[in-house]
């Protein structure tokens, strides 16, 4: 383990492992198989970057998106160790190239999707190679039951199959016991040892925000928390993702559409921008981020609902990966409700698959409306406990009000059902609210008992039969255009023997003046001069090699030297994420930045008093 740690000291540049990495590694080192679930900035990647660096041969690596292959490739360059990727975006030369280093074991890693790992062509090389390992990432995309299903993913087991002494590693960010158990049994990983470390991600605030409006509640929040920073914005249509882009676009935002309709080329240039360049918006349907690895994403917001847990902690987990504090932030209203399960009854899955599918949607949808912590409720979800509350998401920071909406409900309920269970919501609800609109006059429902009943406005109704769908007392018919029909489970709070409390609607606030821009790290006001100066220097040196910045450094590692003020290299060496060729490329001009902008006296007096 020794090995292991030099390592991880002169190639990455840091002093100790975290989490279960050490032993990860000697299991693999040992060569022996592994399953790990570790969340997303947890370093799963070094859990197997190192062992094939140690071990003889070459490291198999299998990822499912190619775009990103290119951007692990040139982050490992930097750190001094050989890697290579082998894809439909080269060359029939630049593959022979490839392929002769794999042979001449020239590389410690190759990067591959699982479509060519398992091609006869592709096998029939790895019988002339040594192979260290085969490292398989994203490991849920296996499981048919989940959000990312790859189905040549349950074919990997092919892999053990033709080279059954190699060790294999399996790795995740997101997976329940039903996909845990569904990897082991598809990967053949029966003997395999499991590390399952915590889901929590404590730098994340979890915020969820009910009603209609959803963009101008996002622009709301995105001018007061993160007004010139990088983020991810998921819609789920297509549609959408375009509007929302040129809206945010007309705001004064760089903010780039990405999304399955859009040619390859056009894709690639927008994830381009995004990665290499500073507070870039990208506006996404769920088939972006992936492999994402850029630290420095605060935030991620979702303008529709997700399908399920998984997605949602998944996505939101491409914020922060740098471990500073980062915002998953939720838009959501009845239409997101009734088009899930519009979609989900309209699928051609069968009924034992869709049931599951209900059941997933529904612990989304109590995710949202409850009013305890959100992250006890999340981590639940995992079958992990977490004793006290979070007190970093906006239940715990601001516990929403609650009223007692027995009798609106009862007005609601009675109303669906003397109107003949035959319309939607909106028509329900101006019949409550005393609306004599012609088609209402022409049913003869202005003569109906539940006409003009209610005291509550259009919002507020909205999200009365929002939590009622959600809750299940109401479903919309979608073989009759959404008409709202009651369920069985509705009887005792019409006959009085249930009563219900709800969160009360939350009221959009006026948007606030935008805040000040913010360093992406702590950092004392002497110290801002200097970390500019640094940010830049990496800009262009990103710039040079066309890779993004933070593959050269990251945020962390220049407000470490900010705070250091390194004068030598030996004092450089110290910061983390400065490893022995980082330092010998960079070192130098670096420490030259530094000199540049001494520190002032003041703010070394204020450091000594803290």
């Amino acid at each position: 383990m020794s090995q292991a740690l030099d390592i991880l000291r002169n190639r990455f540049g840091y002093a100790q492992f975290r989490f279960q990495q050490q032993k990860i590694i000697d299991t693999l080192v040992a060569g022996q198989d592994a399953l790990v679930l570790m969340p997303t900035g947890g370093g799963k990647s070094l859990c197997y970057q190192i062992p094939a660096i140690l071990r003889e041969g070459v490291g198999i690596v299998i990822s499912p998106l190619i775009a990103l292959m290119q951007d692990q490739v040139d982050a490992l360059a930097q750190n001094g160790i050989r890697a290579a990727f082998l894809n439909s975006t080269q060359g029939v030369d630049q593959q022979q190239q490839v392929k002769q280093l794999l042979r001449t074991a020239e590389i410690d890693l190759l990067y591959v999707a699982p479509e060519r790992a398992l091609g006869d062509d592709f096998l029939q090389t790895l019988e002339d190679c040594r192979i260290a390992l085969f490292a398989i990432d994203e490991a849920h995309c296996v499981s048919q039951w989940g959000h990312d299903f790859r189905p040549n993913y349950q074919k990997l087991q092919r892999l053990h199959e033709s080279f059954p002494d190699v060790p294999r590693i399996a790795l995740t960010a997101t997976a329940d016991k039903r996909t845990l158990g569904e990897i082991e049994q598809q990967l053949q990983l029966h003997g395999a040892a499991r590390y399952v470390h915590s889901f929590d991600r404590p730098n994340i605030f979890y915020r969820i925000t009910q009603g209609d409006n959803g963009r101008q509640r996002l622009w709301n929040f995105i001018r007061e928390h993160h007004a010139t920073d990088a983020g991810i914005v998921y819609c789920l249509s297509r549609k959408k993702v375009e509007t929302v882009a040129a809206w945010l676009r007309e705001q004064g935002r760089n903010a780039l559409p990405y999304h399955a309709g859009l040619d390859k080329t056009t894709r690639a240039e927008h994830q381009r921008i995004f990665l290499q360049q500073e507070g870039v918006i990208i506006v996404a349907t769920i088939a972006f981020g992936m492999g994402i690895d850029k630290p420095d994403v605060r935030f991620v917001a979702h303008l529709n609902l997700p399908k399920n847990i998984e997605s949602y902690y998944q996505e939101t987990g491409r914020a922060g990966r740098d471990g500073d504090p980062a915002n998953a932030w939720l838009a959501y209203g009845l239409q997101d409700i009734i088009t899930l399960r519009q979609m989900m009854a309209q699928s051609d899955a069968d009924e034992q698959f869709k049931r599951v599918l209900h059941h997933k949607m529904e612990s989304m949808l109590g995710f949202c409306e409850q009013t305890g912590c959100r992250r006890q409720t999340l981590l639940d979800y995992f079958d992990e406990q977490l004793a006290e509350p979070c007190g970093n998401c906006d239940n715990c920071v601001d516990p929403p009000q609650t009223w007692d909406a027995t009798e609106a409900a009862r007005m609601a309920l009675s109303c669906v059902y003397r109107t003949g269970q035959r319309f939607g919501v909106n028509y329900v609800i101006d019949v409550l609210m005393g609306h004599a609109r012609e088609r209402i006059l022409q049913n003869n429902h202005d003569q109906l008992s539940t006409f003009g009943i209610g005291d509550l406005d259009n919002n507020e109704w909205r999200s009365l039969f929002r939590q009622l769908i959600a809750l299940g007392y109401l479903y919309a018919d979608i073989d009759n255009y959404g008409a709202l029909k009651m369920s069985p489970g509705c009887k005792p709070l019409l006959n009085g023997e249930q009563q219900l409390r709800l969160r009360k609607f939350e009221k959009a606030l006026k948007p606030k003046k935008p805040a000040a821009s913010k360093s992406r790290t702590e950092l004392c006001a002497a110290d801002t001069p200097l970390f500019d100066a640094l940010r830049l220097h990496r800009s262009q040196l990103a710039k040079e090699q066309g890779v993004p910045p933070y593959v050269i450094l990251h945020d962390k590692t220049l407000a470490a030297i900010c705070d250091l003020r390194p004068e030598s290299s030996e004092q450089l060496a110290l910061i983390p994420g400065i490893g022995a060729r980082k330092l010998e490329l960079y070192g130098a001009e670096l420490i030259r930045i530094t000199q540049e902008y001494p520190q002032q006296e003041s703010s070394l007096a204020e450091a000594s008093e803290s």
